[in-house]
């Protein structure tokens, strides 16, 4: 067979059998309306020349109609009066009903798409990995047989001439394209041994017909030469499958992670389906073969730049926290309130001409209801409300920041009125510029400033309110916290004994608490023993109380349990396992009851609640409680008193003992601490008078260098160093004149393990300075005393004239 013939009929053969195939299998879907054929007599008679396909023809004709119905149910042509549904159908809807979806159509292309597909990689592989069907004898038999093809080795004209052309060995030439020369041999005339590139075909011709004539070969044996063309699409194909491959693989991949591929979800009883709903359609459910993922803003890395804040208030995702909910922050409530009264009745302001402030920050030690009272908010105002946190803006990539902030108030000017919450807001509010190794532009300063433009710029933001909460406001931009942007910075310290009780009565509510003393007793009793306790432990309190309830299996939980609780949170779970000696007991007893001691008859210290010397997790063995005093201001008296109560277990330790151990290394801390303190920032030495040098440990306030000199530091450390051996030689000299008070207070530790303020009355008497406040109603009587001498102070009685 002639080679150009052989390829040219290649396509046809291809085109022929996926023609075919598309063919037979349309009519296996859609059927014939006509009736079954009588067969043919000659097929019975076992026709030697009868076809595969010929017999399955009959055999599917013997078939009755319903046998057919049954085997092609929703493609067998229907019969007068039924709705015939066309062979390529787009509908949708489906027999799904309320079970939920069941098949969206017929969608008979869906079905064809396999077949199509097959066809067509079945015709590239015969148009690209085959050259042709040649016949080649073997044995006596002749059989179709297809060789792939091999491009030879690349050989020069010399070389072709010297080792081919000179044996005689050649039975063809084929120039593909006119560029490059097929050398084909006798003895393998499907497959070229060698090639060469030609120059030009006239070059070809002549070279090749000088070269044969030089060897004297004759004109009719003359090397026939063969001209083919490689057909420019089939090698855009090759050359461009890899490519379109990749670019299909990377468009799939971003539509599905910027939402999934497929239309819109639709309901239980049918589906909007496409031509490629079965294999990715129902990806957006996760139900496709690549399904899992959600689609939506932010669900991928092509909407990164979306802001995926938290949307309350909407119709499916309600706040029920209230301003009930909130106990002990009086202050802070009436201030937020403010604006949710705004947002619910802006004419009874704007009426006066009033304009509601832009936000509003609050900021506080951590667990003191910061995001409670944010929540409650959202319960209150009864408005959208956006919720983001400030590390939400940051990503890896450039510019994510302010694009996610330009977008979240978008949002908010979309839905307004509404508010914008955004917790842990010194994430991207930190000062500019400050204590950097490294120039240039930082991507967290960026967000900042967009969303400094944002909250007070040329855009409106009418009906907008930001609220912020943080633990650091001392770090945040000034910037951010003038008036325009947050105008009111709302502190929220830690509850006073009247908030905590308010905050153990809130809690309560949902614990059955022993009856007597009942919750009201509870709430006053325990509120006096949580000084310094914020909102979130106290929360851990009770709900750590009602779990030792609980694991004890009582009926209510007691106030021993509370008392238990409060044990816990401070000092963390008793290590009942560790096994002291009694050496080691002893020490510790009469170190705790130094400090018991010294703080009991030292007028500016904070008296004893409770000590304890069982170890526990924080505290390896042992812990002391105090009373803190209601002061804002510290003199240098109490200052001094208190760093002789902190030395007081070393001095006890040195006394009893003659020896020390490490087990006031703590105490050393607090003590340098409040020493260094003193001198160099509160102005209370008598070395460097009345100035102030910031920590040089703290690179927000020094940028890594120290704003004093050499000498300066030596003076520090040498009036440092004679404050504490004051104090601690003070401290030695009261526990002196003590000891025996000190020796019963440790005996009774070692005894007890655990005791109280009441304990330390009846050991010691009561406090010669008249300050032994324990209970509730004595701390909150003796607090409003001050302010009654205060209120006679500010009114006094007019002179008589």
């Amino acid at each position: 067979m002639n080679w150009t013939r052989a390829s040219g009929l290649v396509p046809r053969i291809a085109a022929s059998s996926a023609k075919n195939v598309l063919r037979q299998r349309a009519r296996q879907l859609c059927g014939s309306s006509k009736k079954p054929a009588t067969p043919n007599p000659k097929s019975q008679t076992g026709d030697s020349n009868q076809t595969p396909s010929s017999t399955s023809s009959q055999q599917s004709s013997q078939q009755t109609p319903s046998q057919k119905r049954s085997r092609y149910e929703g493609y067998y042509v229907k019969k007068s009066g039924e709705s015939r549904t066309p062979f390529f159908s787009w509908s949708s809807g489906g027999d799904g009903g309320s079970k939920g979806g069941g098949q969206g159509g017929n969608n008979s292309w869906e079905r064809l798409l396999p077949y199509v597909f097959g066809g067509g990689v079945l015709a590239s592989y015969m148009l690209f990995g085959r050259r042709g069907d040649n016949d080649k004898s073997q044995s006596g038999n002749s059989q179709n047989t297809s060789t792939s093809s091999s491009d030879g080795r690349e050989v020069s004209w010399k070389t072709f001439r010297s080792d081919a052309l000179a044996p005689r060995k050649v039975s063809k030439i084929e120039v593909v394209n006119g560029q490059i020369a097929n050398v084909y041999f006798h003895d393998d005339m499907f497959r070229p041994k060698m090639r060469f590139n030609i120059g030009s075909v006239e070059t070809l011709e002549r070279k090749l017909e000088q070269a044969q004539e030089d060897l004297g070969i004759e004109p009719h044996e003359y090397i026939p030469v063969v001209y083919s063309d490689d057909t420019a699409l089939s090698r855009l194909l090759v050359d461009w499958i890899p490519t379109l491959g990749f670019i299909a693989v990377y468009a799939f991949l971003a539509r599905r992670m910027s939402g999934g591929i497929g239309g819109p979800p639709t309901r239980s009883g049918g589906s909007s389906r496409s031509p490629f709903s079965g294999g990715f359609g129902n990806m957006r459910s996760g139900s496709g073969p690549f399904g899992g993922g959600s689609g939506g803003p932010g669900g991928g890395i092509f909407n990164v730049g979306k802001a995926n804040a938290t949307v309350l208030n909407a119709d499916n995702n309600k706040v029920e926290v209230t301003f009930k909910d909130v106990a002990g922050l009086a202050e802070a409530k009436e201030e937020i309130m403010e604006f949710v009264q705004y947002l619910k009745k802006p004419e009874k302001y704007k009426e006066l001409g009033a304009k509601i402030p832009k936000g509003a920050l609050m900021h506080g030690p951590p667990g003191t209801g910061k995001t409670l009272l944010a929540k409650a908010t959202a319960g209150e105002a009864g408005v959208p409300f956006l919720t983001m946190s400030g590390s939400d803006f940051m990503e890896m990539f450039v510019g994510v920041g302010p694009s996610r902030v330009r977008d979240l108030f978008a949002q908010a000017r979309s839905m307004a009125p509404c508010i914008i919450f955004l917790d842990e807001i010194d994430a991207i509010g930190r000062k500019r510029g400050r204590g950097g190794f490294v120039g240039g532009n930082d991507e967290r300063e960026n967000t900042l400033n967009q969303l400094l433009v944002e909250m007070d710029g040329f855009a409106s933001n009418s009906g907008v309110v930001v609220l912020a909460g943080t633990n650091r406001a001392d770090v945040l931009d000034p910037a951010l916290l003038r008036p325009g942007r947050f105008d009111r910075q709302i502190v929220i310290d830690p509850p006073d004994i009247s908030g905590r009780r308010e905050i153990f009565q809130v809690h309560l509510g949902r614990i059955r608490v022993a009856d007597p003393p009942g919750k009201e007793e509870v709430a006053k009793r325990m509120s006096a023993r949580t000084p310094g306790f914020a909102g979130a432990d106290i929360a851990n309190v009770c709900n750590e109380a009602a779990l030792i309830a609980a694991r004890t299996k009582k009926d209510a939980v007691e106030p021993e349990d509370f008392e238990a609780a409060i044990d816990r949170v401070i000092g963390g779970l008793e290590k009942k396992n560790l096994v002291m000696s009694p050496e080691e007991k002893r020490t510790v007893a009469y170190h705790e009851a130094g400090h018991a001691v010294s703080g009991w008859f030292l007028e500016h210290a904070m008296p004893l609640l409770k000590v304890s010397i069982i170890p526990r997790g924080s505290a390896a063995l042992g812990y002391a409680q105090y009373q803190p005093l209601e002061r804002y201001l510290i003199s240098k008296e109490a200052l001094c008193d208190q760093m002789c109560m902190t030395l007081a277990g070393r001095a006890a330790e040195e006394i009893f003992f003659s020896t020390v151990t490490t087990g006031a290394s703590d105490d050393f801390n607090k003590v340098t601490r409040m020493a260094y303190q003193s001198v160099s920032e509160w102005g209370l030495g008598s070395t460097i008078g009345n100035l102030a040098f910031p920590n040089s440990n703290d690179p927000e306030e020094t940028g890594f260098y120290r704003p004093y000199s050499d000498r300066i530091a030596r003076q520090l450390d040498e009036e440092v160093r004679d404050m504490v051996s004051e104090a601690y030689q003070r401290t030695k000299d009261l526990l002196l004149e003590k000891k025996s008070d000190v020796e019963a207070v440790a005996l009774l530790l070692l005894e007890r393990e655990a005791i109280g303020a009441e304990d330390l009355i009846r050991l010691l008497g009561k406090r010669p300075w008249g300050d032994d406040r324990n209970t509730y109603d004595e701390i909150i009587e003796d607090s409003k005393r001050p302010s009654q001498q205060t209120s006679q102070e500010e009114n006094p009685t007019p002179a008589p004239v």
